[in-house]
């Protein structure tokens, strides 16, 4: 069963890289960006909720992310396995999802995986994409947020010995050569 979770900043390549390992290994790339930006435009109620964060370069609250998260991971498609880009975000985020695997009888096993890029590359790159909420401004809102809170989870997965860091800013071949080569695919 290969479980992987994919850490690195906005417009690290995360997503990009997702799909491609989720398509070669046929099991579901789960994108809670993707699920947060359909939401929003479906204007659902976690959506709206939703929204607001976004606008301001926040991150989605705890509550409404794991909701998501355990939704998605109850569906019948992740039997074989998942790739989850953009949870956790939080090292608390880390532990629920520990114990909800555990309470799912999926024992502890995922690899993590770190896309590093430098974040002037980050803001070239998300400001290339043409999004409406990336913003120089809130790029860099975005970019502190992380460094503050998404980080440590670097440090925590480290220290459980799950933790593969692949260099981000390479072309999109050679990280996926990369990314394939550290989780042995």
């Amino acid at each position: 069963m290969t479980r992987l979770i994919f850490l690195g900043p906005p417009g690290a390549g995360k997503g990009t890289q997702a799909q491609n390992l989720a398509y070669d290994c046929n099991i579901p790339h789960i994108s809670t960006g993707d699920i947060l930006r359909q939401a929003m435009k479906e204007q659902t109620l976690l959506g709206i909720k939703a929204q607001n964060y976004v606008d301001s370069g926040e991150l989605v609250p705890d509550q409404l992310m794991q909701e998501l998260v355990q939704e998605r991971l109850s569906q019948p498609d992740i039997k074989s396995g998942w790739i989850l880009d953009g949870f956790p975000r939080k090292v608390t985020q880390a532990v629920f999802l520990q114990e909800l695997l555990l309470h799912m009888g999926l024992p502890s096993g995922e690899k993590v995986v770190n896309l590093d890029v430098p974040d002037d590359v980050v803001v070239a790159r998300l400001l290339d994409r043409g999004r409406k909420d990336d913003t120089e401004e809130v790029i860099r809102r975005r970019l502190e947020v992380y460094r503050n809170e998404t980080a440590p989870l670097i440090d925590y997965y480290g220290s459980k010995q799950q933790l593969l860091t692949v260099n981000g800013n390479q072309s999109q071949e050679e990280v996926t050569n990369e990314l394939k080569k550290v989780i042995a695919f």
